[in-house]
């Protein structure tokens, strides 16, 4: 435990030593910080008006001839925020300019109607036109303070040497001790057209709006004076900064920032909080204790103060007047509330991020260093449900003024969150709603006009697919009138009355079986889309939204495990039916030497890990009988794995080979005794026993455990080598993984979709010959067991998201995969695990190379992680298959949050660009075995045309089901099983040149065979060797073209590039 937190203090250390400013940038930022404060000071006295910034009065509706005023040069101008104190967090290096306006600018009312905010606007008009024309400054923007569009800010860009992009100096205007704090009080009205019902109402938000700006300086200091005292406080404050900026959803304008973060760590050594915090803590323990506060105490809505209350003589009254917000952190002054723009929904999903931290705490190594600093938490693979709403010249929208008590921006966030939350009840955990409406170039002469053209993001986070995917909702009863009309109200037409089989009467919604209201009518496969249909429904008759102004992700990578529109998961009933008869009529045997004890299935279907579980297919039936909708059948059918166990005897040979031969024989007689007894067809080979019932074909195995044990107690004496030394060790691994895979589906349903989806992309990209299946399960099981800093994926296109980020990012070369999905790995196992891991790697090391384990997956029966990484991939296909992640990753994040941008598309998820290959082979799509998953046919490759060759007659793909019963019996005979064409031609392929090219290919439905030339030589070897290597091009392609005749479509040429130092191609 010591060396574990010695480790993690490294790893803090390291990292804040990384986030803060270099001595070197310190000096740069201090230099221009004084440059653009001389500056600013050196403004002469003059006249401003409102045609400064003529389109933000208007907007505002402010008074233009009550605005004018006499700019006269600021009190103060000083440093202020993190910077002030060291705590200035990288890669966004930013420092603020506090620039106080004299009293003289202001008249004693213009806390009315928004001519304090029209004057303050118009003062950084005047700062902005002197700042443009000095040299030392490269550029001047405007921005808002935390989102409000009525306070502006300039963001001024020294020419320095740091990047324009990450450096920055803000300058925020305050008015200290200009207006009487008594006319801010919440309950009072200061925008005289507010009102409702021709009675003004409050001002609150736009109250505590000046009060910020009046005691924004005061507030600084008492920050900036607890900070300085204390280098723990400060690098704790960082840590949290780090932490909040990749939870990029709490981050935002109407939830935390780093200076509230500041504020709430000084706020918790002060007597009046307890002093929670002590001087004697450590970075690190400070970090711990504010996150467990954050996620656990309730204070925060009785009240937080930076001191105490009767201080400042406030009365409950004044601290009451504040129960408008969801939360309460009091200033130094006792008036304002630092948090009123902080909503109850951010709130809640930032105590929810603090609870998950600290559950990370709790159950990571490191406490969990990888999963709270370094991981992004953003709102693609956070949420779900992740919805864009286009919300430019909505009706709702346009009926609002710019800026009442609240912006209309904001009124539209809380108004779409509560219709969301009122209209998907309990199946949502959370409902996040954020409107980015402030333009990234904003001219200040265009007023808000530019405003809100970004979309509104909506992330859901579900609460279990059972909640989330029901198909009905139960209303208020009958009897509850008041309630009745309201929930007819909301719903339309969608509620009707309808008695449940309980007895009860009641209102209901979104009658799935209802032939009448078909919104959320769906097949049982589509119900993961309920959400959407829900949310575009309750969207379009409230906000009157048009289909197209709202995008929601939830089904736009369906079409990749779709047949025909269908998933064929809607026929897994129709299999298990099949396995079921198979398994009790193998129990039933009795005319076998030894009685069948087990039966279980092996193959991805039956654990819903196949992208494409098998179909029933005509011909594969005891009994005939075609539909008449039927007129063509696949000829290759694949065939499940079924294990089978006998019961036991001492009986059995101790060779191994006999074994083998033993297990044959029981195989044949089981099929002989299935045909003979029920009639099933059984074909048999000395390798295997297909039996063919109801559709679908079934391999059975037998796993004899005895030649499992003489092979693990040959492996540790070191003694005999067997013929057959992997097949029962195989068949157990086998069985330990589906057994375990079946489990995580029971408790995690949306494991099956994402995985699918997981192994379409590996092979879409043509992986297929370096990832075993099994491989990719593991990894998708990891993302469901051990999903911190997320909650448990309950989509699959957010569970697909996070297995690219992992498979891009995770640090395969110096950590293992740990998968422990029954929770059986005790300490001691996982210290085995490390220990083998560092030994698998040291190996590699001495061997140079040589043992190229890239993927370390480790699991309760595969501790050594000999069962599926051992051989695949290697080090270089890692690395390009962690590249095309990273690719498809982003990609896939910005289809969810910003669109399909130009020509990307979200098929372009799973499309692989040829150029990436030296030379690509294409097949005719109609002699592969399975035609109808082929996801995009292959279009021409830019390159040159080497050979080219017409479609064999020998093979099809499909067999006609026309005559009568003799026809069919004849098109049954010619059925094969697990015969794959482009497996055998890579097996040539791999045997004619193992030595010259690698093979890349699609397993699932590719019609495409990449190419890449392979590196014959080490990197020592050549270095040793001065021998030159020439290589034909050309000659291989075409001799590849020769090996698939009637297979090949055509051969391309992309590139032809040297081999290493000494290595060339023949012209």
């Amino acid at each position: 435990m010591g060396l574990e937190s010695d480790s993690t203090d490294l790893k803090l250390t390291e990292l804040i030593k990384e986030v803060r400013l270099s001595d070197e940038e310190s000096e740069i930022v201090e230099g221009a910080v004084s440059s653009v404060i001389n500056a600013i000071l050196s403004i002469p006295d003059q006249e401003v008006g409102s045609d400064a910034a003529s389109g933000f009065v208007r907007d505002l509706s402010a008074e233009q001839d009550k605005v004018r005023f006499t700019f006269r040069r600021p009190v103060n101008a000083h440093v202020a925020g993190s910077y002030s104190f060291g705590a200035v967090v990288k890669p966004d290096i930013s420092a603020d300019i506090l620039v106080q306006m004299p009293k003289e600018c202001f008249h004693e009312k213009d806390y009315l109607n928004y001519r304090y905010h029209a004057k303050r606007c118009l003062y950084l008009c005047v700062i902005e036109k002197y700042l443009k024309s000095e040299p030392s400054i490269r550029n001047v923007q405007w921005s808002t303070f935390s989102g409000e569009g009525r306070k502006p800010l300039l963001l001024v860009y020294p020419a320095t040497g740091l990047p324009e992009a990450s450096f920055s100096l803000r300058i925020i205007p305050t008015a200290s001790s200009v207006f009487n704090v008594s006319k801010l009080n919440l309950s009072r009205n200061n925008i005289r057209s507010f009102s409702q019902g021709g009675i003004t109402q409050p001002t609150p938000n736009y109250n505590s709006s000046i009060l910020e700006d009046m005691f924004l300086e005061e507030n600084s200091e008492f920050v900036r004076k607890v900070f300085v005292e204390s280098r723990s406080l400060m690098e704790a404050l960082i840590l949290l900064k780090v932490w909040a900026r990749q939870r990029r959803t709490v981050y935002t304008h109407d939830c935390i920032n780093g200076y509230l973060l500041s504020v709430l760590v000084a706020c918790l050594t002060t007597q009046s909080a307890g002093n929670i915090i002590s001087k004697s803590m450590t970075a690190r323990q400070i970090f711990h204790v504010i996150i467990k506060y954050i996620g656990t105490s309730n204070a925060w809505e009785k009240g937080l103060f930076l001191q105490p209350p009767r201080q400042h003589n406030l009365s409950k009254e004044d601290v009451n007047q504040h129960k408008k917000f969801p939360i309460l952190l009091f200033d130094v002054s006792g008036h304002l509330n630092l948090t009123f723009r902080t909503t109850r929904a951010s709130f809640l999903e930032l105590k929810d991020e603090a609870v998950s931290t600290l559950n990370c705490f709790e159950k990571h190594k490191d406490d969990g260093f990888e999963e709270i600093f370094m991981t992004k938490v953003d709102f693609a693979s956070k949420f779900d449900s992740c919805l864009r709403i286009n919300m430019k010249d909505n009706s709702r929208v346009l009926g609002l003024g710019f800026c009442m008590d609240e912006e209309r921006w904001r009124v539209c966030e809380r108004d779409i969150h509560l219709l969301l939350s009122q209209g998907l009840t309990d199946r949502s955990k959370l409902v996040r709603v954020v409107w980015r409406n402030s333009p990234s170039n904003w001219n200040i002469h265009d007023g808000f006009m530019k405003f809100g053209e970004e979309p509104v993001l909506v992330g859901v986070l579900l609460s279990s697919q059972e909640k989330s995917f029901r198909i009905v909702d139960i209303g208020p009863s009958a009897e509850k009138r008041e309630e009745v009309i309201k929930f007819r109200k909301f719903w339309g037409e969608k509620a009707e009355l309808r008695r449940f089989k309980d007895g009860n009467i009641a209102e209901s919604t979104g009658n799935f079986y209802s032939p009448i209201f078909n919104l959320w009518e769906c097949e049982p496969w589509e119900r993961h889309a309920i959400i959407k249909r829900i949310v575009e429904y309750v969207l379009h008759r409230h906000f009157k939204l048009a289909s197209q102004d709202i995008f929601h992700s939830v089904d736009q990578l369906d079409f990749c495990l779709h047949l025909n529109g269908k998933d064929p998961v809607s026929h897994s009933g129709k299999l298990m039916e099949a396995f079921e008869t198979l398994s009790k009529r193998l129990r039933l045997l009795d005319d076998i030497p030894l009685k069948v004890s087990t039966v279980q299935p092996l193959d991805p279907a039956f654990r819903h890990a196949s992208v494409f579980p098998p179909l029933p297919h005509p011909l594969v039936h005891e009994k005939l009988s075609i539909k008449r909708t039927e007129s063509i059948a696949l000829t290759c059918i694949p065939s499940m794995d079924v294990l089978i166990q006998l019961e036991g005897s001492g009986n059995w040979p101790l060779d191994p080979v006999a074994i083998e031969r033993t297990k044959s024989a029981f195989l044949l007689r089981i099929g002989k005794s299935l045909e003979e007894r029920w009639g099933m067809i059984c074909k048999a080979s000395e390798e295997e026993v297909n039996v063919h019932t109801s559709g679908f074909s079934f391999s059975l195995k037998i796993l004899h455990e005895r030649a499992l044990s003489t092979l693990t107690s040959q492996a540790m004496s070191g003694k005999g080598k067997s013929i057959y030394p992997s097949i029962d060790k195989e068949l157990f691994m086998k069985s330990q993984h589906s057994s375990m895979i079946n489990g995580l589906h029971g408790c995690f349903p949306m494991y099956g979709p994402v995985v699918r989806l997981a192994k379409r992309w590996v092979s879409a990209h043509l992986f297929s010959s370096y990832f075993a299946e099994e491989v990719i399960e593991l990894v998708v099981a990891h993302l469901f067991l051990r999903h911190f800093p997320f909650h448990a994926p309950c989509s699959r296109i957010t569970g697909f998201l996070r297995f690219l980020r992992l498979l891009a990012n995770f640090d395969w070369a110096y950590s293992p995969l740990v998968v422990d999905i029954n929770n059986d790995l005790t300490s001691e196992d996982e210290k085995e695990i490390y220990e083998s891991f560092l030994s698998c790697r040291k190996m590699e090391e001495k061997n140079e190379g040589e043992m190229d384990v890239a993927m370390y997956i480790a699991t309760s029966y595969d501790k050594q992680s000999q069962a599926w990484t051992k051989f695949s991939p290697s080090k270089l296909v890692l690395k390009r298959i962690a590249s095309y992640a990273r690719s498809s990753a982003d990609l896939l994040t910005g289809l969810i949050t910003d669109g399909a941008p130009n020509e990307y598309t979200w098929e372009c998820v799973f499309r692989t660009p040829l150029t990436n290959y030296d030379a690509v082979i294409l097949l005719h799509p109609n002699k592969l075995p399975q035609p109808q998953h082929l996801l995009f046919p292959s279009q021409q490759p830019k390159g040159k045309l080497v050979t080219w060759g017409k479609p064999s007659k020998d093979f099809n793909c499909y067999l006609p089901l026309k005559g009568g019963t003799k026809c069919l019996m004849e098109a049954r005979d010619k059925i094969l099983v697990n015969f794959d064409p482009t497996q055998y031609f890579l097996r040539d392929l791999q045997s004619e040149f193992h030595d010259k090219i690698k093979l890349w290919y699609d397993k699932i439905g590719g019609d495409t065979i990449g190419i890449t030339w392979e590196k014959k030589y080490s990197k020592k070897r050549i270095r040793d060797e001065e021998e030159e290597i020439t290589m034909d091009p050309i000659g291989i392609l075409k001799e590849v073209g020769q090996i698939g005749k009637g297979f090949v479509k055509s051969v391309h040429l992309l590139k032809a590039q040297k081999l290493g130092k000494h290595g060339r191609f023949a012209k």
